[in-house]
C-alpha cells in the first residue's frame, strides 16, 4: 500500500515519491536497491549457467577449405558467433588453405583469437589435408582449382578431380563418422559428385551436399524486392538443378505472406523471363559490379545451408541443397542435383509430389542434361588419372573461388 507504481521492471522502478510521506519513500527507495539487486543476481545467474552450459555441451570441429580467401574470412566469424551452428554450439575451426597462403591463413586464425568468441574453443591453421581434417564434423568445402583464361573445360575439371580425390581420401579417413560435407567451389554440384565417388564406403553419400542456397536466397531476395515485402515473408522457391547458369528457379510453388508468388508478383512475363536470367547470371553481375566474386551472401548462405540442415527447416516450408538423385522427378540417380528438400534430425529429405508443368519440366531436363556432360567429363578425367602414372596432385587455389558462385 505504500508504492503507487506506475511502471516496474527488473533494474527499473518508477514511484510517485511525491504523494509519500519521506519515511514511506525512504522504504521504497530501498526496497528498489533491493530488487534491483535481485534482478542483477538473476541476470548473473542466467550467464553463468549459459556460459556453463556452453562448456558442457561438446565443442563441434568445422573445417573450412580455403579458409584465407574472401569466402573463408566472411565464413569463419559467422561459423565462430553461431550463425551456422546455433548461439549455444561451442565449435573448434580446422583452417585449410595452400601453403603460398599460409601468412594469410595465420593472419586470419590471429583475427578470431582476438575477437574472443565465446563459442570459440579452438582454431588451429592448416595446409595440410590429412592433419586439417582429423575429427571434424562438418566440412565447408570452398577451396578448388578456378577456370582461368585460356583453359579448357576439361583441363579444368582435371586439377579439380585430383583435389577433391585426395581431399575425398582425408576426409574418408580422418574425419569423424557422420561428418557433413558441403561443397562450395564450382563446379560445385560436379566437385561434390567426385568427392562422393572417392569416399564410398567412408562417408555415406547423403552426406555429401553442394551449395544452392546462394541461389535460393537469391530467388528470395528478387521476390521480396518485387514485392515490397521481407525477404522472411516469402517462402518455397526452389532451384532446380546445377549451380550453373543452367539452374531453373522455380516460383511455382511458393507464396508470399501466405499468397502465391505469380498472385504476388502479377507479373508472369517478368517471372519467366527477367526473374530467372537475373537469378542464374547474378554471380557474374557481382563480379561486374565489385570487380570480385560473391563472398558475403556466400559466406552467409554456407552458414543458412548448414544451419537447417542440422537443426532442421521451419514447419510447411522448404529449402534447395544440392543432393545426391534418388531418382525423384526423373532425374537421372546418382547426379548431384539441387532440390527442394526438408530437414529433421540432421537428416534431409526430398519434398514430393509437387506437380510440374511442361516448361518446368523442359528446364528440369537442361539442367540435368549439362550435369550429366560433367559427370561424364569427371569420369573421362579420372578413368586417365587412373591409367597415368602417378604424379603428384596439382597445387589447387582454394582462396579463389571459381567466378560464377
Amino acid at each position: 500500500h505504500l508504492v503507487p507504481v506506475g511502471v516496474f521492471c527488473p533494474g527499473h522502478l518508477h514511484v510517485d515519491t511525491a504523494k509519500m510521506t519521506k519515511a514511506s519513500a525512504t522504504q521504497v527507495q530501498k526496497a528498489a536497491v533491493i530488487v534491483a539487486a535481485a534482478a542483477a543476481g538473476v541476470a548473473a545467474t542466467l550467464v553463468t549457467q549459459t556460459v556453463l552450459k556452453l562448456r558442457q555441451k561438446k565443442p563441434l570441429k568445422v573445417l573450412i577449405t580455403g579458409a584465407a580467401g574472401q569466402i573463408g574470412y566472411a565464413l569463419c566469424p559467422m561459423v565462430a558467433s553461431g550463425r551456422m551452428l546455433g548461439p549455444d554450439q561451442p565449435v573448434i575451426l580446422h583452417l585449410l588453405d595452400i601453403e603460398p597462403a599460409k601468412n594469410a591463413l595465420e593472419g586470419v586464425r590471429m583475427e578470431l583469437l582476438d575477437a574472443a568468441y565465446p563459442l570459440l574453443q579452438g582454431v588451429s591453421a592448416f595446409t595440410d589435408v590429412e592433419a586439417a581434417a582429423q575429427g571434424v564434423d562438418i566440412a565447408v568445402m570452398v577451396g578448388g582449382y578456378p577456370r582461368k583464361a585460356g583453359e579448357e573445360r576439361k583441363d579444368v575439371m582435371a586439377k579439380n578431380v585430383s583435389i577433391y580425390r585426395s581431399q575425398a581420401a582425408a576426409l574418408a579417413r580422418g574425419a569423424a563418422k557422420g561428418v557433413k560435407v558441403v561443397v562450395v567451389a564450382n563446379p560445385a554440384n560436379t566437385n561434390a559428385l567426385i568427392l562422393k565417388e572417392h569416399t564410398a564406403g567412408g562417408i555415406p553419400a547423403e552426406n555429401i551436399t553442394c551449395l544452392t542456397r546462394l541461389d535460393h536466397n537469391r530467388a528470395i531476395s528478387q521476390v521480396a524486392e518485387r514485392t515490397g515485402s521481407h525477404n522472411t515473408d516469402v517462402s518455397n522457391v526452389i532451384i532446380w538443378g546445377n549451380h550453373s547458369s543452367t539452374q531453373y528457379p522455380d516460383v511455382n510453388h511458393g507464396t508470399v505472406n501466405g499468397k502465391p508468388i505469380r498472385a504476388a508478383v502479377a507479373n508472369d512475363a517478368w517471372l519467366n523471363g527477367e526473374f530467372i536470367t537475373t537469378v542464374q547470371q547474378r554471380g557474374a553481375a557481382i563480379i561486374k559490379a565489385r570487380g570480385l566474386s560473391s563472398a558475403l551472401s556466400a559466406a552467409s548462405s554456407v552458414c543458412d545451408h548448414v544451419r537447417n540442415w542440422v537443426l532442421g527447416t521451419p514447419r510447411g516450408q522448404w529449402v534447395s541443397m544440392g543432393v545426391v538423385s534418388d531418382g525423384s522427378y526423373g532425374v537421372a540417380p546418382g547426379l548431384v542435383f539441387s532440390y527442394p528438400v526438408t530437414c529433421s534430425g540432421g537428416k534431409w529429405n526430398i519434398v514430393q509430389g509437387l506437380k510440374l508443368d511442361d516448361a518446368s519440366r523442359a528446364l528440369l531436363r537442361a539442367t540435368e542434361k549439362e550435369l550429366l556432360e560433367e559427370k561424364e567429363l569427371a569420369l573421362q578425367c579420372l578413368a586417365e588419372k587412373a591409367a597415368a602414372p602417378a604424379t603428384p596432385a596439382p597445387t589447387p587455389a582454394p582462396s579463389v573461388p571459381a567466378p560464377s558462385t
